[in-house]
């Protein structure tokens, strides 16, 4: 390729950061603003213009997959393969120093790399060699302890305790760690970045090698560099102007994970003769999704500030619909992706983008109804997650204390003191004797087969188990299932896992209550044939949903099919029609925000990364209501809807004929109005009638179970219809009209 080829494709901000003399450059590349380009041409135009040889070149980047791509770019534009060119993520180049150098950085030469997993168990070893309580100090607390101090630089040595009992005692475990990593010949991810920078501050001359070697450093995604990987870096270049990095201060959204916004900010500080280039023009989105994005973004202080712009149409205002519910919302999702599909588009095209997981349950159940395809991108499906999956295998336990597989996933969550040696006995005792694992579990305490310790946590899970068969007896689904989660210390044991995994996976806690509490069986059963069997009981019936739900319903990754995901998860991607779903306070920005500085900011980032990930049509959608762990809440919509420019803005509402919850002077009396709620418009519908019934909405009913009450909602039809009333005694609550039998008053 000839030189002018490199740069005839480019915009002229490209061209002048592709183009640029050699030296220090931050580009602040925008969504959407061609960043990748820029990089890999960049990389070419060295090696063209300025005779770079290839092996002079060092580009860094977060994901193996970014690597890959960004190297076949390269070597598609210089069509030739570039041999020798280090390409590739901070942790594999890391790996590859202390490969080449593993007597400096003090390793053994064949030193093994820890997964997941494998630390996680290593971590569990520690704490019994060191004979602490694994309920006091859980295992993955203590993994988020060490992973976090290494990624600041820190070794045991460098911490201060201030004798504090939780600092000085996972000081203690990551010494120990350490121990048994060296003894092991072992290194983990944060190891290979720590290891690696010390392996140069501690050799001089290896030092000088590489950075005479590497005549120019490339990093890509500078705003996700944590405090570790910046070190490196400056490591490297020294005091040489040789350094291009590529990053947007308004999409850094990984703070809970290590990730510092302040490197990209005080890049030009510490490097004072370097240059700064804003990529601003857009290639993805229309122009009234820019102007929403530039309008929510100014309110963030301390950005280094850029203005995205298009020479596209503006297209369509953002769409806002205030949903009744979060049922409603995913009801008039669904409604909005058929009529885009209706249109000739494809499934594909679509994505559902949410604050947390635990909102994708009920978008899954209303895709599944509707029987549209579906996939979570990046995670798993809301039955499969594995707290819900543990708090499953308890009630399934319940049912039937003969269900091995039940027993073995629980049997020792949280951790109570029984191993998988003596799991393995419980196994094979159950299957010489051809009982149930909960049968051998009694058998081999009774047998004397086990003393001390591992006898007393036997005998503690049987009684566990006992005591809450006992005590969830004659309950509802949604208290038994309440029950589950606080006798089994689920929810304490996911309390202790520090970050946002932890606090996901107690929302999921919460949301599986609201979905035992709002289940309705849907077991195909004609009840209007007396031939019919009896329906399974409500418990059965929704131990089988999670159980098909779990196995059901998703698309694989060639399907064509709606796209499922967290906002975390979402950056980098793009979609023609995008769904923001949940904009409210308290979910977004996450309440959790509100309580540490600068996590606010962050929040509003990753809103701006949500908003730019749509290229045609943007949803905004929200709850005036939400069924919370069982209890309906009222939030006001989000700030970050009212931060968008109102011109950008049309609020839009269903044409279905499901009717607004009509709020009379009963139910106002007990639940707070909604702050968004246009009164005028819900009396309208206050006397509508409900299709196929004799009821109406604010009619007064009896029911035979919880009393009188007043019609507030309805959806659906027929045999399926649901009804929602407000009892005077037992609060709102969803019924099916099939078995509601609800009589007027």
């Amino acid at each position: 390729m000839v030189v002018s080829d490199i740069l005839d494709s480019l915009n002229e901000y490209q061209r002048q950061a592709v183009s640029a003399p050699t030296g220090s450059y931050l580009i602040l590349a925008g969504a959407g603003s061609g960043k990748t380009r820029v990089l890999t041409h960049r990389i070419a135009w060295l090696i063209q213009t300025h005779g770079v040889s290839p092996h002079g070149i060092l580009a860094v980047t977060f994901t193996n997959k970014a690597a890959a791509e960004m190297r076949a770019r390269i070597e598609s534009l210089m069509e030739t393969p570039l041999r020798g060119m280090w390409v590739g993520t901070f942790h594999g180049i890391a790996h590859r120093l202390l490969r080449a150098h593993w007597q400096e950085a003090k390793l053994n030469q064949n030193f093994q790399i820890l997964d997941g997993d494998d630390q996680l168990r290593l971590v569990k070893r520690v704490l019994a060699s060191l004979d602490l309580d694994e309920k006091k100090w859980p295992a993955r607390q203590a993994l988020w302890y060490i992973n976090a101090q290494k990624d600041e630089g820190l070794r045991p040595r460098h911490i201060e305790d201030f004798g504090d009992l939780y600092i000085k005692t996972h000081v203690q475990i990551y010494a120990a760690y350490e121990t048994a990593c060296e003894r092991g010949g072992m290194v983990d991810f944060a190891e290979l970045l720590l290891r690696a920078h010390e392996l140069w501050l501690n050799n001089p001359r290896l030092l000088q090698h590489y950075q005479q070697r590497f005549s120019q450093l490339l990093v890509d995604e500078f705003q996700d560099t944590n405090t570790i990987q910046y070190a490196w870096i400056r490591l490297l270049a020294g005091d040489r102007n040789n350094i291009l990095v590529v990053g947007d201060d308004d999409q850094s959204i990984y703070g809970w994970r290590g990730a510092k916004i302040e490197n990209i900010q005080k890049f030009t500080t510490d490097f004072p003769a370097s240059e700064m280039i804003r990529l601003e023009q857009n290639y993805r989105s229309t122009g009234s999704i820019l102007k929403a994005a530039n309008g929510l973004i100014s309110s963030n202080a301390g950005r280094l500030g850029k203005e995205l712009w298009t020479e596209a149409a503006d297209g369509e205002r953002i769409n806002l619909y205030a949903a009744f519910n979060e049922i409603d919302q995913a009801r008039y999702i669904v409604e909005r992706i058929k009529d885009w599909v209706a249109q000739g588009n494809s499934y594909t095209e679509c994505a559902i983008l949410y604050r947390s997981n635990a909102q994708s349950r009920v978008l899954e159940e209303a895709l599944l109804r509707s029987q549209l395809p579906y996939r979570i991108y990046g995670g798993q499906r809301f039955f499969e997650r594995m707290e819900i999956r543990n708090v499953l295998a308890y009630m399934r336990l319940l049912g039937n204390k003969d269900a091995d597989a039940s027993f073995e996933r629980v049997v020792n969550t949280p951790s109570r003191g029984i191993g998988d040696r003596t799991i393995e006995e419980i196994r094979q005792l159950a299957r010489s004797q051809n009982i149930s694992m909960w049968q051998a579990a009694i058998l081999l305490k009774e047998q004397g087969k086990v003393t001390g310790r591992t006898k007393n946590a036997i005998q503690g899970f049987i009684t566990l188990i006992e005591e809450m068969d006992a005590a969830t007896a004659d309950l509802e689904l949604a208290e038994l299932c309440e029950i589950v989660i606080q006798m089994s210390e689920l929810r304490e044991y996911y309390e202790k896992e520090r970050g946002e995994r932890g606090q996901a996976r107690l929302e999921n806690l919460q949301e599986l209550v609201t979905a035992a509490r709002t289940f309705d069986p849907d077991s195909g059963v004609d009840f209007d044939d007396p031939d019919e069997v009896a329906p399974l009981s409500l418990f059965d019936d929704f131990l089988n949903h999670a159980a098909l739900e779990s196995g059901e319903g998703q698309g694989d990754i060639h399907q064509d099919c709606v796209q499922l995901m967290t906002l975390h998860s979402a950056k980098g991607l793009e979609f023609p029609l995008v769904f923001l779903g949940g904009m409210e306070e308290g979910l977004f920005p996450h309440k959790m925000s509100l309580e540490e500085p600068g996590r606010l900011e962050e929040e509003r980032r990753l809103c701006y990364v949500g908003v730019t990930r749509a290229m045609q049509q943007l949803y905004l959608t929200y709850a005036e209501s939400r069924r919370i762990n069982g209890s309906e809440t009222y939030n006001r919509v989000s700030r970050f809807v009212s931060e968008i420019p109102s011109e950008m803005v049309q609020e839009v509402r269903a044409q279905q004929s499901i009717s607004r919850p009509a709020y009379t002077s009963s139910f106002s009396a007990a639940r707070p109005m909604p702050s968004r709620v246009n009164i005028n418009s819900m009396r309208s519908f206050a006397d509508a009638e409900l299709g196929g019934t004799n009821l109406k909405l604010g009619q007064r009913v009896v029911h035979a179970k919880f009393g009188e009450g007043v019609v507030i909602n309805y959806e659906g039809e027929g045999k399926q219809a649901r009804i929602q009333v407000n009892f005077n005694q037992e609060g709102s609550k969803w019924l099916m009209m099939a078995y509601a039998n609800l009589q007027p008053a």
